[in-house]
């Protein structure tokens, strides 16, 4: 499916209950009773985005086996949560384990929240042993190799809720991922080292396509648009965005507007056809275009599109898999660059942009659609949609490819305004201060080697990236209100150990 709009009520988390024989039809009667009221309170969680679903009682190996399997092979079920809910011997699950290829969230939970202290007899303990099967359970899953993240707490909790939330995004991106098509108009940008990476790769860990097409193709898609397409987008921009006179319908330079909205028809009707939710373009490989893409990419972005820059198919990727992860959230993730610092004492921040593309769903203000020259690339000056990011929470985001592993490094940044007035700056742009200094930061990000394409990102925390690393098995960096620069030095060196080993097994 294009852009971020994924059906997630076509999809669905299969919740697994662990229990024994042991303990009577009653109190098995009892456990499933206590399951569903469990998968009910997380269903009635706005938090909770996919629709969990409460299988039978897991009471024996092949039971959990032909479930796990079937989890496997079902489409719409793109996570597993299982809970302990009395004592469920782990050699049942151990094998079933080692084959799911679906995530798994272990709910370390009970029924009860408080304790009944009155009434406590052991027959109580029996039924509501949580804390004794969660043990078993995870002794087992550490020895099954799977993948899985454990959250802690009551469903009553509002955290344990938000938490679960995060972890059902970052599944729907790894879901997703396999279904991922990302179109490169022309290769990478000469000499450039940070957008090379193996396109095989890709597919074996993220499942994702990554091709290349001629600009030439785009180009002809372009010159032929259907003149009546190209007036509906045209009205699209004078109706949506604040209009400086030169592009307005009577202005001098309409023709370049309506070459922009051109190259809009055209890119769409290319993706779509095409089946991608992803693509790339570079300046160096134009051909006959004659100008480079810059309000179509702003505009399918804010759709929920992924898109890099001279030919960065990871950061396609990275946007792409960020707005299927913030899907019906406010905000939205976009391409973006550090530019510049302001290195002002105590009040350090980093300037954000990208030439022409960031996008637009950065913002709630209405854009001004402008003209400026663009210095690069040997076109015509291209239109654009130039506006100031919203203030707000957000998070910076970098996909590596570092020989023998994918690395996510993020940083937590708070986005701000501009001190002063940027009459001059021509271009959408984001102004932040970094997580948890800015020295901190970028002497971190540095150490990492992360990209200077980055995703930005106000829908989503560093945690859903932390979760869709481990749900593929790649490296994580995190730099946020914890990070020291020796700790993060450490970690860096102890992640190229451990992926290495784990690599050579």
């Amino acid at each position: 499916m294009n852009g971020a709009q994924l059906p997630f009520d076509q999809y669905v988390v299969w919740f697994l209950t662990g229990s024994i024989d042991l303990y009577g039809d009653d109190a098995l009667r009892k456990v499933a009773s206590q399951a569903q009221d469990i998968v009910d309170a997380l269903n009635r969680s706005s938090d909770v985005v996919i629709r969990v679903e409460a299988r039978p009682v897991m009471k024996e190996t092949d039971q959990i086996r032909a479930t796990v399997l079937a989890a496997n092979a079902d489409p719409s079920v793109v996570g597993v949560i299982a809970w302990m809910h009395t004592f469920s011997p782990s050699k049942m699950w151990i094998s079933a384990l080692a084959s799911l290829q679906k995530p798994l969230l272990h709910l370390a939970t009970q029924h009860n929240e408080a304790m009944p202290w009155a009434n406590i007899n052991f027959d109580f303990l029996n039924l509501n042993q949580s804390a004794h099967g969660d043990r078993e359970f995870a002794h087992g899953l550490s020895r099954s190799g799977a993948p899985s993240r454990t959250i802690v707490g009551h469903v009553n909790d509002p955290s344990v809720l938000a938490r679960v939330g995060t972890w059902q995004r970052a599944a729907m991106a790894k879901q997703a991922a396999y279904g991922i098509r990302v179109a490169r108009f022309g290769d990478n940008m000469r000499y450039v080292a940070v957008t090379e990476g193996d396109k095989v790769e890709a597919t074996r860990v993220f499942g994702a396509q990554i091709n290349t097409w001629g600009v030439t193709e785009l180009a002809a898609l372009t010159d032929s648009a259907d003149p009546a397409d190209v007036d509906r987008v045209l009205q699209e921009y004078d109706d949506s965005y604040i209009m400086v006179p030169e592009l307005r319908a009577d202005g001098a330079h309409r023709e370049s507007l309506r070459y922009a909205a051109q190259i809009e028809v055209a890119l769409r009707q290319f993706l779509e056809a095409g089946g991608f939710s992803a693509f790339c373009t570079n300046f160096e490989d134009l051909g006959p275009m004659r100008q480079l893409p810059g309000l179509a990419v702003q505009r399918l972005q804010a759709e929920g599109y992924g898109f890099g820059p001279e030919g960065d198919w990871k950061t396609a990727l990275l946007v792409r898999l960020a707005a299927i992860m913030g899907t019906g959230l406010p905000g939205g993730a976009s391409i973006m660059e550090d530019y510049t610092y302001d290195l002002t004492p105590g009040a350090q921040l980093i300037l954000g942009s990208h030439m022409l593309e960031v996008s637009s769903c950065l913002t709630t203000t209405k854009p001004e659609l402008q003209l400026r020259p663009l210095s690069i690339g040997n076109r015509e000056d291209p239109p654009r949609l130039v506006f100031h990011a919203d203030p707000g929470p957000g998070v910076v985001a970098s996909l590596t490819d570092s020989r023998d592993r994918f690395r996510f490094t993020a940083n937590a940044i708070e986005i701000v305004e501009p001190s002063q007035p940027l009459p001059d700056i021509g271009v959408a742009h984001a102004i932040w201060s970094p997580k948890p200094d800015f020295e901190t930061s970028v002497a971190c990000w540095l150490a990492a080697g992360a990209c200077h394409h980055t995703c930005l990102t106000t829908q989503i925390g560093i945690d859903a990236f932390r979760a869709l690393a481990e749900m593929l098995r790649i490296e994580f960096l995190a730099i946020d209100d914890e990070t020291t620069a020796s700790r993060f030095a450490d970690a860096v060196r102890w992640n190229e150990a451990y992926f290495r080993l784990v690599r050579g097994f």
